[in-house]
C-alpha cells in the first residue's frame, strides 16, 4: 500500500516569503470618473464645485478625474447625460453609475452616493 506523505509547501527563502505577502497586501487602486453639470457661474455652482473638490482631494486624493460642464455653454452635452436639474453629479467609474442632484455640502451624503470605501484603520 502506498501512502500519501503530507507536504508542506513553504517559501525556499525568507524573501520569496516577503514578496508573497507584498503582492496580497497591495489593493487596486479605484479611479473614480466623475461629471460635474453646473449652470453658468452662479453662486450655488462655485459652492457645488468647491465643495465636491475638497470632499475628493479629502477622500479620494489623485483617485479622480472631475469633468466640470456648464449646460449653458454645452447643452448638447446636458441633453445627452440627460439632465434636467443643476448641479448634478454623474459617476461612471466605478460602476454602478450613480446621480447625485445639489450642493454636496452635506459630505456623508455624497460619500455614500459615491459609494467611497473609507478606511477605518
Amino acid at each position: 500500500m502506498k501512502t500519501k506523505e503530507k507536504s508542506s509547501r513553504k517559501p525556499k527563502t525568507k524573501t520569496a516569503a516577503k514578496r508573497t505577502r507584498g503582492r496580497a497586501a497591495k489593493k487596486p487602486i479605484t479611479r473614480y470618473a466623475l461629471r460635474l453639470y453646473i449652470t453658468g457661474q452662479t453662486p450655488r455652482s462655485r459652492q457645488s464645485v468647491e465643495s465636491l473638490r475638497a470632499l475628493c482631494d479629502k477622500y479620494i486624493p489623485g483617485q479622480f478625474d472631475l469633468e466640470v460642464i456648464d449646460i449653458y455653454q454645452q447643452p448638447a452635452m446636458a441633453a445627452a447625460g440627460q439632465i434636467i436639474a443643476a448641479p448634478t453629479l454623474i459617476k461612471s467609474m466605478p460602476l454602478p453609475l450613480r446621480r447625485l442632484v445639489g450642493d454636496f455640502s452635506d459630505q456623508k451624503r455624497v460619500i455614500l452616493g459615491l459609494d467611497i470605501k473609507l478606511n477605518e484603520e
